[in-house]
C-alpha cells in the first residue's frame, strides 16, 4: 500500500529533533513521497534545503493568507524569481500554500484576494498546480479559480466544504485534500460529504504538525500517521484502505506529473 502525503510542513521546528527518524519511518511505512509547503518568504530557503536532502521530498512555495501582515510586495517578486530559477527541477511541484482565510476576521480580505490572484497568475505562468488554503471562503476561491482557469489545477487543502462546493471544485479539475480533521467522530457533516466523494477526486494529506487525527489526540501530527488516516477515511468512504491509497496515490502522481 503506497501512500503520498500531499501536504506537510516538515521544515517546521516541531520536527527539528527527529526529522530524519520520521523520514526513515515513512519509507518503512511506504509513504513514498511528501510535499513540503512554503508559507512565507523566510522559510522558502529552509524548505528547499530540506527538500534537496531527500529525494522523497518535493517543494511548493507560496505566501499563506494567515501571514498576510508579514508579506511584502517584494516577496511576490521573489516568489516569481524562485519559480523561474527552479523551473523544471523535478523536486519543485507546485505553488502553495496560497488561498483565502475568512475564519480569522482581522485578516484584510481585499489584500488577501490581491495576493491570491497574483499567486494564481504565477501558477498559470509557470504551469504549476496550486495548493490552496480555504477557510470560510469557498465562494470567493471558486470564483477566482473560474477566472484563472489553471491548466494543472491543484488541491483544495483540508477540504471541509459542502457537497455543492465539492462538485464545483471537481468540475474545475481540482482534487480534494483529506486528512486528520475528518477522522474525528464529531465531524458528522464532513463524514456525510466524504462518503459521497468519488475516489478519483481525492488525495491524502496530514498537514503535519497540525490537524492530528482522532487516534492521536493532542499530539504533534506526522506523515507517519498517514496509513492510519487512510484506514479511517476509507471506512467513512465505504471502501478499503488499499483502494483509497491506490486512488489517492494515482491522483497525486497524475497531478504532480510523477509518472
Amino acid at each position: 500500500m503506497t501512500l503520498i502525503d500531499t501536504h506537510t510542513h516538515l521544515d517546521f521546528p516541531d520536527f527539528e529533533a527527529d526529522r530524519a527518524t520520521i523520514l526513515a519511518n515513512c519509507q518503512r511505512l511506504d509513504v513514498e513521497r511528501l510535499v513540503v509547503l512554503g508559507v512565507y518568504q523566510r522559510n522558502w530557503q529552509r524548505v528547499w534545503e530540506l527538500t534537496l536532502s531527500d529525494p522523497a521530498l518535493h517543494a511548493a512555495f507560496g505566501l499563506h493568507p494567515v501571514y498576510i501582515d508579514e508579506h511584502r510586495p517584494e516577496h511576490l517578486l521573489e516568489l516569481g524569481d524562485w519559480l523561474s530559477r527552479l523551473q523544471g527541477h523535478p523536486q519543485l511541484c507546485a505553488v502553495g500554500e496560497i488561498g483565502l482565510d475568512y475564519y480569522i476576521e482581522t485578516l484584510d480580505r481585499q489584500v488577501q484576494q490581491q495576493l491570491f490572484d497574483a499567486q494564481l497568475q504565477l501558477a498559470v505562468d509557470f504551469n504549476l498546480p496550486a495548493l490552496i488554503h480555504v477557510r470560510r471562503s469557498h465562494a470567493d476561491v471558486i470564483a477566482s479559480l473560474k477566472r484563472f482557469k489553471l491548466k494543472r489545477c491543484g488541491i483544495i487543502h483540508a477540504f471541509a466544504g459542502s457537497r455543492e462546493e465539492a462538485r464545483e471544485y471537481i468540475k474545475l479539475g481540482f482534487k480534494l485534500g483529506l486528512g486528520g480533521a475528518a477522522t474525528w467522530p464529531q465531524a458528522l457533516r464532513m463524514h456525510r460529504v466524504i462518503a459521497e466523494l468519488p475516489l478519483d477526486s481525492v488525495v491524502l494529506e496530514t498537514d503535519s504538525p497540525d490537524m492530528a487525527p482522532a487516534m492521536f489526540p493532542g499530539q504533534r501530527n506526522s506523515p507517519e500517521h498517514l496509513p492510519q488516516i487512510c484506514a479511517a477515511l476509507a471506512e467513512l468512504m465505504n471502501t478499503s484502505a488499499e483502494q483509497l491509497a491506490e486512488a489517492s496515490t494515482r491522483n497525486a502522481r497524475e497531478l504532480f506529473g510523477w509518472g
